[in-house]
């Protein structure tokens, strides 16, 4: 059977046939491969150079290398944090003609190292909150896009360091299933697999005299499990607040923007005495506001501005009486969003004296102003409105900021 190789990117089988395919990956020379940290697999992995790219190279069967290059590529394509899916290679066979097996090449997460190689080094206690915060948001968000891992482990993650904290990254989907919705006992399983792996790494670990004495295997498993179920709670409950307290549909936003999520869209309904208020939020990667934000309104703004901008927006729609998300009679997002920056965006910034404004631009000041509104809420425990912070703003706020701007006498 010839050499194939089924590859994402038609550049990349020109690359790949530079590489020593006729030899089983233990037997490829060192001229080929890269040192870098490896977790424990039960195929042989290696890393090598393909042009300017750094690859992994795993052996396994056929059927599930095409199945987990399949997985790795419906990751990719809901924007799950996962190694990238380059190619399948089948039809390799040795100087004697033997078949060998085929291969999985994924490409190298540049800054990445695998989980298990970080707790064979010294370990400070902040540092282990992160990569245990990294670790559960990976598997929420994995659960909340219906895939369930099946080997979680510390070898089959990654992680990359990100503006001071952790983001982990999946390795290895050759066990995982992709359905349209986990059910909890699904994600049960799939956490319970989780913690016995990873503490049962540590232990291996411990035993070998590698792990830091400050970590306990067992406690460490069940801390991510906790921190899970804590992250998962928060991103999927449903919440009803009284008609009027809009404040607290932004507390929980921000308490999820803490938790390093964003939200991408509201689904608010008014109960039908008009008394509460039902909250679902849906969360999104960080990087999508400002597309979305410039789509819906043509404002273009910085991506925690949009962020802020559309989360007020969305709020806004929900007490349209013609806001009927799914509804073919009900106004389209677009001529909401056009309404609302006619109607509300654009009169309140004119609302601040433009001598004030100083060097803000329009998403600024509108940001700035929602911030004030949210201070004034959460002291007077019901929402004051956007002219009341508007006027409390211009008075007490924008006079003291110029101020502290203005040049200082030598």
């Amino acid at each position: 059977m010839a050499l194939q190789i089924s590859a994402t990117n038609p550049e990349h089988p020109a690359l790949l046939l530079e590489l020593p395919w006729q030899l089983p990956l233990e037997q490829w020379p060192e001229e080929y491969l890269v040192p870098l940290p490896r977790g424990i697999s039960r195929h042989v992995v290696r890393y090598a150079r393909a042009g300017d790219e750094v690859i992994a190279v795993k052996e396994l069967a056929e059927r599930p290398a095409l199945r987990e290059y399949q997985l790795l590529r419906d990751l990719d394509r809901l924007a799950i944090p996962a190694v990238d899916a380059l190619a399948v290679v089948t039809g390799r066979s040795d100087a004697a003609g033997e078949a060998l097996e085929p291969v999985l090449v994924t490409r190298h997460l540049g800054g990445s190292q695998p989980y298990r190689s970080m707790f064979e080094t010294t370990l400070r206690p902040a540092t282990m909150h992160r990569l245990m915060d990294a670790l559960a948001v990976l598997l929420v968000r994995l659960h909340l896009a219906g895939f369930a891992w099946g080997d979680c482990s510390l070898s089959n993650t990654l992680f990359r360091r990100d503006a001071g904290a952790y983001a982990a990254y999946l390795v290895d989907a050759e066990t995982g299933e992709l359905h349209p919705r986990l059910s909890e006992g699904q994600r049960d399983y799939d956490l319970d697999l989780a913690r016995v792996n990873i503490s049962g790494e540590l232990l291996d670990l411990e035993a070998s005299g590698a792990l830091h004495p400050s970590v306990d295997p067992v406690e460490f498993g069940a801390e991510i499990c906790a921190r899970y179920r804590s992250l998962w709670q928060e991103l999927t409950r449903t919440s009803v607040y009284p008609a009027g307290k809009y404040h607290y549909i932004e507390r929980r936003i921000r308490r999820l923007n803490d938790l390093g999520f964003d939200v991408a869209e509201m689904q608010i309904e008014h109960a039908s005495n008009g008394d509460t208020v039902t909250f679902v939020p849906k969360v999104v990667d960080a990087g999508h506001h400002q597309r979305q934000l410039l789509r819906l309104t043509g404002l273009d703004a910085e991506e925690n501005q949009a962020r802020r901008l559309l989360n007020d927006l969305e709020s806004w729609m929900a007490t349209q009486d013609d806001y009927a998300p799914g509804d073919p009679l009900g106004a389209r997002p677009e001529v909401l969003a056009h309404r609302w920056v006619r109607e509300v965006f654009r009169p309140t910034v004119r609302a601040v004296p433009v001598e004030l404004r100083g060097a803000m631009d329009p998403a600024e000041i509108y940001h700035e102003l929602l911030e004030h509104r949210w201070y004034l809420s959460e002291r007077a425990q019901h929402d004051i409105g956007l002219d009341t912070a508007v006027e409390d703003y211009t008075v007490n706020i924008l006079p003291r900021v110029r101020e502290s701007l203005q040049p200082t006498a030598d």
